[in-house]
């Protein structure tokens, strides 16, 4: 029998980080899924989750867990391929390492994704944007780092990840006010900034002071900003906004949405979505392809260009006198 605890921890520390280049918040995500998944095995087998054997974990078990976090977790079938997906990139790994599971392997990897609707991403206005932002009062210190993370987050169309981990010496103001942003999967982009925006990070630096975290942005206690930090300002924030803009009253509001409404108004403004796949750091122009979807001026535009068909206007004749008078039975029939 084969212990799996090594070739997880072998995949997580090793192979994951060091030979294809996870950023942290990628392993986090697969030790995640796999927690769950061995606690969920061990407790099937009667065993302990470090003396599970590898020859144990098959495709029924995988299945198994699958529904499991479905009926009893509440995931949603997207979260469900996630953890589908990171077993899968173990059991590839298993493979190169352990050559006598590779039909355990291969019937793992053949489960397939489960089939779900793809809904339109939500987003917000541009007037809805900027109550956000104008919530935050900037007579205060906090109040004016508050506005510059929230105007920097949309204005950049940054993930969380990326605004909470900017650093001082990735923020240029002069000559040409811009960002090096080092994002997912190991790539960089430059970005430049609004003239508001270039405003607002100034003001925050003129505030800033010294604290010993490079992070350009931190907490009350000098540190750096968490991205649970960014997320409860936005809300708190964004309650604020509500009370003078009534569209935003039980909105969830959350750092990827105002990421999503800076590619909506990216769109707009630059009908490219090749230019938007470059401003958010999409390394698949299919990724950014989802917009397409959201932006209804997208297909006015193809609707304006085409003629419409003309039609004969005609009247309908039933074709059988039994159906004639079923029809005429219901025009007469009480309502």
């Amino acid at each position: 029998m084969t212990p799996i605890a090594p070739l997880i921890t072998a995949l997580l520390r090793e192979h994951m980080p060091r030979q294809r280049g996870y950023s942290a918040h990628s392993c986090e995500a697969y030790a995640i899924c796999f927690r769950l998944f061995l606690t969920f095995a061990a407790d099937r087998l009667k065993t302990r989750p470090s003396r599970l054997a590898l020859e144990e974990i098959n495709a029924a078990m995988v299945l198994a867990f699958l529904d499991h976090i479905e009926q009893y977790r509440g995931n949603s079938p997207a979260t469900r391929n996630v953890r589908l997906a990171a077993i899968k990139a173990f059991m590839r790994y298993v493979e190169l390492q352990c050559p006598s599971a590779l039909t355990q392997v291969a019937q793992i990897v053949a489960i397939p994704g489960k089939r779900h609707d793809h809904k339109l991403i939500r987003h917000l206005t541009m007037q809805e944007v900027r109550a956000i932002i104008d919530a935050p009062d900037v007579s205060t210190r906090w109040g004016i780092r508050d506005r510059a993370m929230l105007h920097l987050c949309f204005a950049g169309g940054l993930r969380v990840s990326e605004l909470v981990g900017m650093t001082m010496n990735r923020v240029t103001l002069q000559p040409n006010p811009s960002i090096l942003v080092f994002g997912k999967g190991r790539r960089e982009r430059s970005l430049p900034l609004w003239k508001e925006t270039a405003r607002d990070v100034r003001a925050w630096l003129a505030v800033r002071g010294s604290p010993p975290a490079p992070e350009l942005f931190v907490n009350v206690q000098g540190m750096a900003m968490t991205r649970a930090g960014f997320e409860y300002i936005l809300e708190k924030h964004g309650a604020a906004a509500a009370q003078k803009r009534p569209t935003l009253v039980g909105r969830k509001l959350s750092p990827h949405l105002l990421r999503h409404s800076c590619a909506v108004l990216m769109l707009q403004a630059t009908r490219d979505i090749r230019k938007v796949a470059l401003w958010l750091g999409h390394a698949d122009i299919r990724t950014t392809e989802i917009y397409l979807g959201m932006d209804p001026s997208e297909k006015l535009e193809a609707v304006e260009a085409v003629l419409p068909p003309t039609l004969r206007r005609g009247r309908f004749k039933a074709p059988d006198a039994l159906i004639a008078s079923l029809m005429a039975d219901a025009d007469t029939a009480p309502t």
